[in-house]
């Protein structure tokens, strides 16, 4: 006994209907935004399906790729951010959440690595704690989109140390690398860093496998984080890039932004500290970052 396909209009009316069916299961969800999202999810969901039409051994594989995924994912290390960041997802959240607002500064990827809880440093104080890099000076001042100073505004940094490591990836529970910081009464601030170096995203999970089998790169190009906040001024989270890095044009999770491409000058040993720190015959680098924060959003 021989079976016959269905015609065309028969699979395009079966898939069609299922996606009715799908739509219309989410018709009474009492909240409007969660409803509006599940109805688009399931839209675009199948939309991709019938475009790409996997087999079901592609759709178990996705599904053993999420599970995977889960499992590596721990309390110090989220692969779910990971894979956002690797498909840009991460990166558009942002763009649509951040629109630009005159001259405020640009926003980029939060990324795995923040940490609730740093240590408190002073102005001109030294977040590296300890964390092998070249000292690195920063320095600038945060103000709102009139030009205005933000006295007190709150500024968290963090950054991988020359060997392209985050402290939460060493088991030994030391925190460096990070801190936080207030701007004084003019919207100044400094702090002593690392001088930037590029690092891989964690790629011994399924991300990374996911970036090999697609002939990617998982390293990020050099930067430091910077968290602004301030009241009644939108919170900021962006980086400082370095100029002439070789990958600023293939960062590994889409971050880089022109604007935040900055001159880090390299100061020769013996090149006297601007707060007078005895650097001990050590190289060291500087950078100016001026913040600008936009209103918060209504």
């Amino acid at each position: 006994m021989t079976t016959t396909p269905a015609t065309p209009d028969q699979q395009h009316g079966a898939e069609d209907e299922l996606l009715s069916k799908v739509l219309a299961s989410f018709r009474n969800t009492p909240d409007p935004r969660l409803k509006e999202v599940m109805q688009a999810l399931v839209l675009h969901l199948h939309a991709f399906i019938r475009e790409v039409r996997p087999t079901e051994a592609e759709w178990q594989q996705a599904i053993d790729f999420l599970t995977a995924a889960g499992h590596i994912t721990t309390a110090r290390r989220q692969e779910f951010v990971l894979l956002s960041d690797v498909l840009g997802a991460s990166m558009q959240t942002i763009n649509v959440n951040h629109e630009a607002t005159a001259d405020a500064t640009e926003a980029t990827v939060v990324g795995p690595f923040f940490v609730e809880g740093s240590p408190e440093i002073p102005l001109g104080g030294d977040m590296a704690a300890g964390a092998p890099g070249e000292p690195c000076w920063v320095e600038g001042t945060v103000t709102d989109t009139d030009g205005n100073p933000v006295p007190g505004a709150r500024l968290e940094v963090w950054e991988a140390d020359e060997d392209g490591r985050y402290d939460v990836q060493y088991d030994h529970g030391h925190l460096a690398g990070r801190a936080h910081l207030y701007a004084d009464d003019k919207g100044r601030y400094a702090f002593w860093g690392l001088t930037p170096t590029p690092y891989p995203i964690p790629h011994d999970g399924p991300v990374g496998a996911l970036l090999a089998k697609t002939a990617r790169s998982p390293l990020r190009a050099a930067h430091l984080h910077i968290m602004a906040t301030a009241p009644g001024l939108r919170t900021l989270v962006t980086h400082i890039f370095v100029e002439g890095d070789s990958l600023l044009d293939s960062d590994a999770v889409f971050g880089v932004k022109e604007s935040l491409v900055k001159r880090f000058e390299r100061q020769p040993a013996g090149t006297p500290a601007p707060d007078g720190r005895d650097l001990s015959g050590e190289s060291w680098s500087r950078v100016r970052f001026d913040i600008v924060l936009p209103p918060q959003s209504t």
